[in-house]
């Protein structure tokens, strides 16, 4: 089963567990950083792996004029019924259904880690989008998906999961409050990840690793990566042609 098949698998878990209150990272790593390392409205935001909806309805509340697009028939559903007048549809991050330059925004939250065929899809997303259009992304930081903790240590410490150059798929069963779910993911080293955006044509504009101060372990070591990437205008890229 692909990754996009095995979301779809568990999306009324994620449906349920996405709108459960405080219980997802959202609403306490992300929601306010990532939010605003995205840039202002423009003409057009894709919000490309949407899910159920939640940042896209955040992105519409500060302005944006957005279109969500997931793989799966049952968040897109859940995304409409949240926001009846929201635009949401149903496609693969490698094969969207829109125009050379569409959009001046792409947001990627939580996406690439999800795909198996991560770094086509970054092209995808740079095909999408306007001369010096920008993606902001969001993921699982690869250090947090190359370990576990040492429940052993009375710090929790991490360790090294095998082989961090092993691009694996794993899935992680959690159950909080009496809700469960799993996230089926890849395993992608931080190389990949730029390999990928530069690759694209991306030019890297900020760099966010989110931790947790509070927490004795997560203080100490990358939950999440945030990142703002741009492409070249058109002058730049007539500049680097030239030489």
């Amino acid at each position: 089963m692909n990754l996009r098949d095995a979301w779809e698998q568990n999306a009324a878990d994620w449906v349920r567990w996405a709108r459960a209150p405080g219980l997802d990272s959202y609403w306490r790593f992300h929601r306010e950083r990532f939010l605003g390392l995205v840039p202002p409205p423009g003409r057009l935001t894709l919000d490309v792996g949407c899910g159920e909806g939640r940042v896209t309805r955040d992105l519409k509340e500060s302005g944006h004029r957005v279109v969500g697009i997931d793989g799966s028939e049952t968040m897109a559903a859940a995304a409409r019924e949240a926001d009846p007048a929201g635009e949401y549809l149903v496609a693969d991050a490698a094969d969207l259904p829109f125009p050379d330059g569409r959009a001046d925004l792409v947001v990627a939250f939580m996406l690439l880690m999800d795909l198996d065929d991560m770094a086509g899809s970054v092209r995808e997303l740079a095909r999408v989008l306007e001369p010096d259009g920008k993606l902001a992304l969001a993921v699982v930081h690869p250090i947090n998906s190359a370990h576990d903790v040492d429940r052993e240590h009375p710090d929790g410490r991490l360790v090294l999961i095998e082989d961090y150059f092993d691009r694996r798929r794993y899935s992680d069963s959690i159950v909080r409050e009496d809700l469960p779910m799993t996230f089926e993911s890849r395993h992608w080293t931080f190389q990949d990840y730029f390999d990928a955006l530069l690759g694209a044509g991306f030019r890297v504009e900020a760099v966010r690793e989110i931790g947790d101060p509070e927490h004795s372990r997560w203080s100490r070591y990358p939950l999440f990566l945030h990142v703002l990437a741009g492409l070249p205008t058109d002058e730049q890229r007539r500049e680097a042609t030239n030489g």
